[in-house]
């Protein structure tokens, strides 16, 4: 990227989110990151400052309306305007057979997922509507381009960011506001692990079913988003990336 730009990423704490901080400010960019874990938030932000960059926490939980305004307007406040959004903050909530799942996991599930990646689009396209210009990226998932069997859940709610990301691109197209999505398969973090029920045995029976036969890394997710988010993407929107080692391709 040539010119440096406004970031702002939720769900910035761990994993996907953390590493697509580190890639931006690596590159000069100035980030807000958001999270409802102050202490590692701040500490987050620390590090990105000291790779020589400008960069802030904002406790937000993106289900929350009120936290995610404040949160874009704090950063329209601090630097004058929003080029990047990276919705990712999400759970993979419980996993269980449809004959086993509970309202209260389809509750929590769409809250995170739906309902939070709904407000950060309203807010971010708020701004971005106005300035006429902006890069909004929405974490899915290849469980949002496929079934998967023991996730309805999880799936339900990724197939509904991909439809939020295709519609809030035909909104913002002719305003110059870009909006798609990457669509990760196995990453390995934290929630890859949950995913398994942490059984090494059920890790490598799902990763042997990748044509790569591996794990992506956050990092490989993070080079994705910042490719969407540059120039060299402007003519792109409304699309969903799948980076998944060849998981969708069968």
């Amino acid at each position: 990227m040539t010119t440096k730009q406004i970031v702002l990423i939720t769900g910035a704490l761990t994993g996907i989110g953390r590493a697509t901080a580190l890639a931006f400010a690596r590159e000069g960019n100035s980030i807000v990151v958001t999270g409802r874990r102050d202490e590692a938030g701040q500490a987050l932000a620390a590090e990105l400052r000291a790779l020589g960059t400008e960069a802030e926490f904002v406790h937000a939980d993106v289900s929350n309306e009120a936290e995610m305004s404040a949160a874009v307007d704090h950063t329209v406040a601090r630097f004058g305007r929003l080029d990047v959004a990276v919705n990712n903050a999400g759970t993979e909530g419980q996993l269980a057979p449809i004959a086993e799942q509970s309202i209260a996991n389809y509750e929590a599930t769409f809250t995170a997922n739906v309902l939070g990646t709904l407000l950060s689009l309203k807010h971010e396209m708020r701004v971005m509507l106005a300035q006429g210009s902006g890069s909004i990226i929405n974490l899915s998932s290849v469980a949002g381009l496929v079934g998967m069997a023991g996730a309805s859940v999880y799936v339900a709610s990724k197939h509904a960011v991909e439809g939020l990301t295709k519609s809030a691109a035909l909104e913002g197209a002719a305003a110059g506001v870009r909006v798609n999505a990457v669509a990760p398969g196995p990453i390995a973090t934290d929630m890859l692990e949950r995913f398994v029920g942490g059984s090494e045995e059920v890790k490598s029976g799902f990763l042997s079913t990748i044509p790569a036969r591996r794990a992506g890394s956050s990092d490989e997710i993070a080079q994705t988003i910042l490719f969407l988010a540059s120039d060299k993407a402007r003519y792109l929107t409304g699309q969903s990336i799948a980076v998944d080692g060849g998981y969708t391709a069968g």
